[in-house]
């Protein structure tokens, strides 16, 4: 997340640690946006840069990195975008990562171009970057990519849908994230493969930041626009949400399609209970902690994770379709976050 604006001290607050004189990160304490979990002076010393730190998706990627660096006996410092798209909060943390002492930093990228440059700085002093759920653009730009592969959480809702409208003719919108974001660039190029469709068949495209008050407005201007959608792709399910409550406001919530993608509690819940059809499940979790190990073998004996890790991805659904493989909402529920 993808992500929405998914609670944390601010970049500021990160800052001023790193600033006073006998301080690092790790004085600022336990709390929201940017803290630590200590070991010991002695410990190796990790980085987590997240979009936000309110949404589910990053709250439970933190978590996992913080069990990870328990498990370890590193000492984990994390921050956050101030809103998802917060490129410059992002720079200011790397910058104050490094300063502080970082073995390695984990990221998940607000703009995929733009955070390249800070990423190249402290690659050139010695700190290993690892993306996390976004690659960069471009994607050799870290050492090392854990994430979901989007394109194929994109296709699996894509193949979904185009099965379960049984051959009636699609009038398809997609609710998507915003310019400059390869997670959402892959996962919208994805659906459209697995619908077997292109740009050229979507009747409205709108940003939405993954933010459900910003889905609810985006389908109702689809919706002014073509009054006659039937499929609907979103992002993820926050904006999701926001177009079904668009969509029950105009009583269509019966009668139009809705997928997503990222396999949190509250959209896995929402699939249960039919408001919308399937999701593309993924794991922070599992992203977050490989980020973690990986950099503590790096501090220990020098090797470099590099390339692209698959994190996995599953398609959660209770209405299945032939053809297409899928693992029902008890299965997702037992596996979300958030």
């Amino acid at each position: 997340m993808s992500r929405t604006t998914r609670p944390a001290l601010s970049l500021l607050r990160v800052a001023a640690c790193t600033g006073v004189a006998a301080l690092t990160l790790t004085a600022c304490g336990s709390g929201s946006g940017s803290d630590s979990a200590s070991t010991g002076s002695g410990s190796v010393k990790v980085g987590l840069i997240t979009k936000t730190d309110t949404n589910p998706f990053f709250v439970k990627m933190k978590e996992g990195a913080e069990k990870a660096a328990k498990d370890d006996g590193a000492q984990l410092v994390t921050a956050a975008g101030k809103f998802d798209g917060d490129n410059a909060g992002q720079v200011t943390a790397i910058e104050n990562m490094v300063a502080s002492g970082v073995k390695g930093i984990l990221i998940t990228p607000s703009d995929s171009k733009a955070i390249v440059p800070a990423i190249q700085k402290a690659r050139a002093k010695g700190v290993l970057v690892i993306a996390l759920d976004t690659p960069t653009d471009p994607q050799s730009a870290v050492d090392a990519l854990f994430a979901t592969n989007n394109l194929k959480a994109g296709e699996l809702i894509g193949e979904y849908a185009k099965a379960a409208m049984k051959g009636k003719t699609a009038k398809i919108a997609t609710l998507d994230l915003a310019p400059g974001v390869s997670v959402g660039v892959q996962r919208h190029d994805g659906f459209l493969k697995g619908f077997g469709a292109t740009d050229k068949d979507v009747l409205c495209a709108q940003d939405t930041g993954g933010d459900q008050a910003k889905g609810q407005t985006a389908m109702e201007n689809c919706l002014q626009k073509e009054p006659g959608i039937n499929v609907v792709y979103t992002i993820n399910e926050p904006a999701a949400l926001g177009a079904y409550t668009a969509l029950k406001a105009k009583g269509r919530e019966k009668d139009v399609l809705i997928v997503s993608v990222d396999g949190g509690c509250t959209g896995t819940q929402a699939v249960k209970d039919g408001k919308i059809a399937a999701t593309s499940q993924q794991y922070p979790l599992k992203m977050a902690a490989e980020g973690v190990k990986a950099v503590v073998t790096y501090a220990k004996d020098g090797k470099k994770a590099s390339g692209y890790t698959d994190t996995g991805v599953n398609l959660i659904t209770d209405k299945t379709q032939a053809g297409v493989t899928s693992k029902d909402t008890a299965y997702g529920l037992e596996n979300c976050w958030g």
